[in-house]
């Protein structure tokens, strides 16, 4: 399988340096950039000679770098075909998005494409931030909101043109946002080749890592909104009476700047198990209804009758899931999953999941 990194960012976030990083670097690795550009930003022409119709161009480090204006599966098969003939050699592939596409579409065709899903692994999405205008860029568009929505890592560009409380905002507006992306602030598209590949974002596995920032946060705000929800009590610190003071502000983050971001996340926790039909059932609905507005959802699940986790992911309708490894003797069982969405109805859907549980 050829493992896929997609990435996205707004206009100016520095996409291009990245990428003109990766295509110079001396990293030993053969990686396909694809340009799913409409000539907005293209890789300049001193790394490249660009023609009017769609090439492939070799590189000097051996990556290739093609443009496409057409239709993604069908040059992610040709690049397929043409290393299985020898005809290319790349071990990886770079989807370049243009700065105003929403990359929903993009990580959909490897989910719905069968000749793609059998030759290509989606690895990530990678979305670039210009910490300078991002507060104005995530007001203004809602496809930059979406970037984000659909990263499993973000990186924070420009921060030397910004203030620590700036920064500091900016990371707290993204995680409510996103809290299962991994943020690192990088400069001047300075970030290790480590830092971009092998992320497996899309991998089905029992690790959901959400930021333990929003989780504290999502403790303090919100555990006095659903007194009837057990899964909520079993996180609160009933010793600092978190729950019982609806009005107490925990001073610890009351500087920041409430935006109303259209995309929003929540987890959903519970130490019950769900019946499996029902959940089955409820998630189906779900999807069905609100498919379009969920970007990205995942969990690990405790399943009655189930020795072992249940780990399940989903971009828009497309959902997999998986049996992953047994629960250990000493692991508490729990459920754990992530929404994150267009204005989702979050009190739906925490309901219709507690109506799930056994």
């Amino acid at each position: 399988m050829i493992p896929v990194t997609i990435l996205t960012g707004f206009l100016g976030s520095g996409k291009t340096t990245l990428l003109k990083r990766i295509l110079n670097e001396k990293h030993g690795m053969k990686i396909a950039v694809v340009e799913n550009e409409f000539g907005e930003e293209n890789i300049d022409n001193d790394i490249l000679v660009q023609d009017s119709n769609e090439q492939i161009i070799q590189m000097s480090n051996g990556c290739i770098c093609c443009t496409i204006r057409g239709d993604l599966a069908r040059v992610l098969g040709d690049l397929a075909a043409k290393k299985r003939d020898g005809k290319l050699d790349f071990d990886r592939v770079v989807i370049e998005t243009t700065g105003l596409a929403n990359p929903g579409p993009v990580a959909q065709t490897f989910f719905m494409d069968n000749e793609i899903a059998d030759e290509f692994l989606l690895d990530a999405i990678i979305t670039l931030v210009d910490a300078k205008h991002a507060n104005h860029q995530l007001d203004e568009h809602e496809v930059v909101q979406r970037q984000v929505g659909f990263a499993d890592r973000l990186f924070i560009t420009k921060s030397d043109l910004v203030d620590e409380n700036a920064l500091t905002d900016l990371r707290h507006r993204l995680v409510h946002m996103n809290p299962k992306a991994s943020i690192r602030v990088v400069n001047f598209g300075e970030a290790d080749i480590k830092e971009v590949f092998d992320l497996r974002g899309f991998n089905l596995n029992a690790k959901l890592e959400i930021d333990p920032d929003f989780l504290a946060e999502d403790e303090h705000d919100h555990a006095h909104d659903h007194e009837h929800h057990d899964h909520d009590h079993a996180d609160c610190d009933h010793d600092h009476g978190h729950c019982n003071h609806e009005g107490h502000d925990h001073g610890h983050h009351h500087h920041h700047a409430h935006h109303d971001d259209k995309i929003k996340s929540f987890v959903y926790r519970s130490d019950r198990p769900f019946d499996p039909n029902r959940l089955e059932d409820f998630l189906g609905g779900i999807l069905q209804i609100y498919g379009e507005r969920l970007l990205r959802y995942k969990g690990v699940l405790y399943m009655k009758g189930v020795d072992r986790k249940v780990v399940f992911q989903g971009v828009h309708q497309m959902m997999g899931s998986d049996l992953a490894s047994k629960w250990l003797p000493a692991e508490k069982k729990t459920n754990k999953m992530v929404f994150i969405g267009i204005e989702l109805p979050q009190d739906l859907i925490t309901d219709g999941l507690d109506a799930c549980l056994a």
